[in-house]
This record gives structure tokens, sequence and C-alpha cells, in this order.
């Protein structure tokens, strides 16, 4: 079995991020009516790299980049039991490694990574429609809070 380690992303890993950024567009591009032809780009990644308040990681086997996650650090709605919580995106393996547990080891670091901050509520959002990132998050413990609805008049 090969060995996967997760590990803090570095400006080094800019280029397969972009193209990890591009494959996740493409993923969903078949849920979201809406996006463009082409030119999308949804994360600052350098940002994701660079900043405090944000964990980029990347999984890596032997010295291939196959995975990739983020944990952003959000203030919640004043209305909410808790202060803070932590964003989960850019949530992307590499075909040929998915199914082999890369984007739980992911999920487990980006957990500790938020736990050590005093964090205590994990959120993400994924496509209705998208059955096999719902079932693969639901195994990890995450369930299903609200349905975000859109109307193109």
């Amino acid at each position: 079995m090969e060995q996967i380690i997760i590990r803090k992303a570095t400006l080094s890993d800019l280029d397969i991020l972009l193209q990890f950024e591009q494959g996740v567009v493409e993923a969903e591009r078949p849920f979201n009516p809406v996006l463009k032809e082409s030119g999308v780009h949804y994360y600052n990644i350098n940002e994701l790299i660079t900043a405090d308040h944000i964990e980029l990681l990347v999984a890596q086997s032997g010295t291939e980049i196959i995975g990739c996650g983020y944990a952003r650090i959000e203030s919640a709605k004043p209305y909410l039991k808790y202060d803070l919580y932590a964003y989960l995106g850019f949530m992307y393996v590499v075909p040929a490694h998915r199914g082999k547990g890369v984007n739980k080891l992911i999920l487990q670091e980006l957990t500790a990574w938020a736990k050590g901050k005093g964090i205590t509520e994990l959120r993400l959002e994924v496509f209705s429609d998208n059955a096999i990132a719902i079932k693969a998050y639901e195994k990890a413990g995450f369930g299903k809070l609200y349905i975000h609805m859109r109307n193109e008049i």
C-alpha cells in the first residue's frame, strides 16, 4: 500500500494547486448551470497558503501531490451557539487516487488543526445533486443542514 503523507501546502505547490482548482471547477460544472464557460477561478491560492487563519493541506504519495483541502476560520452569525467555525473547501483528489482514503486523511488533519484552534464546528458546501460527495461527507460525520436554492429570472 502506498504511503500518503499530509502536509501544509507551500508556495512551491502553486502550479499543481492551480491544476487542482481547475479539476474542482470541471467536477462541479455538471452541477452548476451558471458557471462561466472559461476563466473560472474559485480560490486565491496564495492567500490559502500564507494566511494565518487558513490551513491548506496537500496529500503526497512519493513525490506526487495527489490531493488538497483547506480549513478557514470564519466568524459565525451572532445567533449561533459558537463564535467561530472552520469552513472546509478546495477538497480535491486526483482521479487515479480516489477511493484510497486520501480525502479522509485530509479531513482528519484539518479537523485536528481546527480543534487545536478551539473550533467546535466544521462547515462545508456540496452540490445537492453530487451524491458521491454527499455520501463521502456523511461517512465522515457531516449531516445536511439546509438547501441553498436559486431561481433564474
